[in-house]
C-alpha cells in the first residue's frame, strides 16, 4: 500500500533518431566552416596576424611537451633503427654470401675453360695443318677420367658413338698421337694410350724413311722398335705413323700424324736391330681435350 501511494517520476524520453543525425550534421558543418575560416585567415595573413600570435603561443606553450616526448621517444626510435639496420646488414650479408659463392663458382668455371683453351687451340691448328689426314674428320672430347694407377693406361672421354665415334679410332692431341679407342657407348669412349704395352703403332722416321713400330719398352719409355741394325736412325729424328702400306689391309692409323723424336739410338755387337728410344709429343698425365678421327666416309 505504501509504495502505490508515492508517485513514480516519469522516465526521459530518449532523443529520437532523426534529431541525433541532425546534431551531427550541424556540428560537422559547423567544425568545416571553422576550419575554412583558419584556413582563409591564415592565407591572407601568412606572416603576421592574431592567429599567427596565437598560433606562436600554442606552440611555445608546447614546445617542453615536445622536447619532452621526443627525448622519451628517441631511445625507442634508436633501438628500433638499430634493429632495423641489423636486419638489413643480415639480408646484405645473405646476398653478399651468395652472389660470392656465384662469383667463385664462374671464376672455377672460367679457370677450368681457360686451362683448356691452350690445349684446344693446339688441336685446332693441327686439325688446319698440312699434317691432318686426309679424309677424315675430327670429334672433340674433352677427357673426364684418367688412369687410376701407375699400371693403368686408359681414360675415358665425354663422347662416344652418337657422335660417331667407333672402336679403333685414332686419338690425337694438338702435339700429336695419344692411343686408340678400344671401347665406346653412346656419349663415352676409352682410350688405350700409346704407353699401353699392348700398344703398337706403325712408324717412320721422316728425315731417312726407317720403319720400325712404336711399342713401350723397358721403364715404360717408347722405342722404335725391328729398326734393322744397318739403318740409320738419329737422335733428333721426328717419327710419325706410317699408314698403309698395303691396300688390302689397311692400317689402323693414318699417315703423318706425330708421334714423338729420337732420343738416344744404341746397338750391340750381338743384337740384330737397333735400340732406338723414342720421346712423345704428348704429355699422356696432363691431357684435358682430345680429338677422335673419324672417317669421313664409313669403310
Amino acid at each position: 500500500m505504501l509504495a502505490s501511494s508515492v508517485e513514480r517520476s516519469k522516465p526521459t524520453p530518449y532523443p529520437s533518431k532523426a534529431r541525433s543525425a541532425l546534431v551531427r550534421r550541424t556540428i560537422l558543418v559547423v567544425l568545416v566552416l571553422a576550419a575554412l575560416a583558419l584556413v582563409t585567415v591564415s592565407f591572407r595573413s601568412p606572416t603576421a596576424g592574431a592567429l599567427h600570435d596565437l598560433q606562436g603561443a600554442g606552440a611555445s606553450a608546447l614546445r617542453p611537451f615536445q622536447i619532452a616526448a621526443t627525448r622519451v621517444a628517441a631511445p625507442f626510435r634508436d633501438a628500433y633503427d638499430y634493429l632495423d639496420s641489423l636486419a638489413r646488414a643480415k639480408a646484405q650479408n645473405a646476398e653478399l654470401k651468395r652472389v660470392n659463392a656465384e662469383l667463385r663458382r664462374d671464376v672455377l668455371i672460367s679457370a677450368a675453360r681457360a686451362a683448356k683453351y691452350p690445349e684446344l687451340l693446339r688441336l685446332l691448328h693441327f686439325e688446319q695443318g698440312p699434317s691432318f689426314p686426309h679424309g677424315y674428320r675430327v670429334v672433340n672430347a674433352s677427357v673426364i677420367t684418367f688412369p687410376a694407377g701407375p699400371f693403368a693406361h686408359r681414360l675415358t672421354i665425354d663422347a662416344g658413338s652418337s657422335s660417331g665415334i667407333r672402336v679403333d679410332s685414332p686419338v690425337v692431341s694438338g702435339d700429336g698421337l695419344v692411343g686408340l679407342v678400344t671401347d665406346v657407348s653412346p656419349e663415352t669412349a676409352t682410350v688405350m694410350l700409346l704407353t699401353d704395352p699392348q700398344s703398337a703403332v706403325a712408324a717412320r722416321d721422316l728425315r731417312h724413311g726407317v720403319r720400325g713400330v712404336i711399342q713401350v719398352g723397358p721403364g715404360g719409355t717408347l722405342v722404335l722398335n725391328d729398326v734393322p741394325k744397318q739403318q740409320v736412325v738419329q737422335a733428333g729424328d721426328v717419327i710419325v705413323t706410317d699408314g698403309t702400306r698395303n691396300p688390302r689391309y689397311p692400317d689402323l692409323y693414318p699417315y703423318g700424324i706425330p708421334i714423338g723424336r729420337v732420343a738416344a739410338v744404341g746397338a750391340t755387337d750381338t743384337a740384330t736391330f737397333l735400340q732406338v728410344q723414342v720421346q712423345p709429343f704428348v704429355s699422356f698425365g696432363s691431357l684435358d681435350a682430345v680429338g677422335v678421327l673419324v672417317p669421313k666416309h664409313r669403310r
